[in-house]
């Protein structure tokens, strides 16, 4: 029988993991013919529109169906965590160990890349736990988004978000050359985040190369600064249980509210301070809290212009 030689693919079954409707196009799957569950089906239809892997900008138009989702974009140098903080916040969300006020976990279309990303963190028979592999910029011109649906009980309604998964590596090219081919997936956030999370590696502050770090880091949140235009923006302080010292600490600080002096700060580890059945982490919570009670602001229409009952004149209407 034939089957896709990618582990993360279940290929005929929900359709082709890269998004090939025709699976002889495909470079992994292991037959030059397409098996005959697909020859029945039309050429322009698949059986589920997801994968569960990470989604792409192909999937947006699907994920966007109810309304426009939040998408958070996390910014950062290479190593700095940013994928760890992703499978943290997943494996607590897993766990139930998420106390989040009137908010409810209510769904995902991208499991598959949540595990993906989540899966090193586990607990496994004779394989402790590690950190998730180093994100690789590869040849992509977009990053990996993956999606979370929360239900808000006040409100009666769900919403939608997608968390970028970025290598670092773009957005140093980014901050050095906003208009740099290799940052185009840094600039892709930039333009379409709703909130920005400005990620600090304090081990990479405290250790022999704290001043190209400390430069980087500048860089980069004059870079977000410039790019902002008002979004919400949070300066997240990444294995906040390594100790750096206050001079170095307070001159990232600066540099982060010297531009945007409205930045909120927290500081995460995946290191519980003290020993427990429920160890959530260090600061996890309360990130991901911050980030669901951002909303975006509403329009505001006009208030009418003419008197009368006709709705379409009401607004708009030149004045004589």
């Amino acid at each position: 029988m034939h089957e896709c030689t990618r582990r993360a693919c279940f290929s005929p079954d929900t359709g082709c993991d890269l998004g090939y409707l025709d699976l002889t196009k495909c470079s992994a799957w292991s037959g030059r013919t397409a098996p005959h569950a697909i020859d029945v089906e039309p050429a322009d239809e698949v059986l589920l529109p997801w994968s569960g892997s990470a989604l792409g900008l192909a999937d947006l138009g699907f994920v966007a169906g109810r309304a426009r989702p939040m998408v958070v974009g996390i910014a950062g140098p290479q190593n700095a965590g940013k994928t760890t903080l992703l499978g943290a916040w997943y494996l607590l969300l897993g766990r139930g160990a998420v106390g989040l006020e009137d908010r409810h976990f209510a769904g995902s279309f991208s499991l598959t890349g949540w595990e993906a990303v989540a899966g090193s963190l586990r607990w496994n028979p004779g394989q402790p736990p590690s950190f998730p592999p180093h994100t690789t910029s590869r040849s992509g011109r977009a990053p990996g988004l993956l999606h979370l649906s929360f239900w808000d009980a006040r409100q009666a309604r769900a919403t939608d978000y997608l968390m970028t998964d970025a290598p670092g590596e773009w957005f140093q090219r980014w901050s050095v050359n906003r208009d740099s081919a290799e940052g185009a997936g840094a600039r892709w956030i930039s333009a379409y985040a709703d909130v920005l999370l400005l990620v600090a590696d304090r081990e990479a502050l405290s250790g022999e190369n704290v001043g190209s770090a400390r430069g980087s880091l500048q860089l980069l949140a004059r870079r977000v600064a410039a790019e902002r235009r008002g979004r919400p923006v949070a300066l997240v302080w990444t294995k906040s249980d390594i100790e750096i010292t206050d001079q170095i600490e307070q001159s990232v600080r600066e540099a982060v509210r010297g531009t945007m002096p409205d930045a909120a700060e927290f500081s995460v580890s995946v290191v519980s301070s003290g020993p427990g059945e429920h160890e959530v982490g260090v600061g996890l919570v309360e990130l991901l809290d911050w980030i669901l009670a951002i909303r975006r602001p509403r329009v505001e229409l006009p208030p009418p212009s003419v008197t009368g009952n006709d709705p379409l004149f009401m607004y708009g209407a030149r004045s004589s």
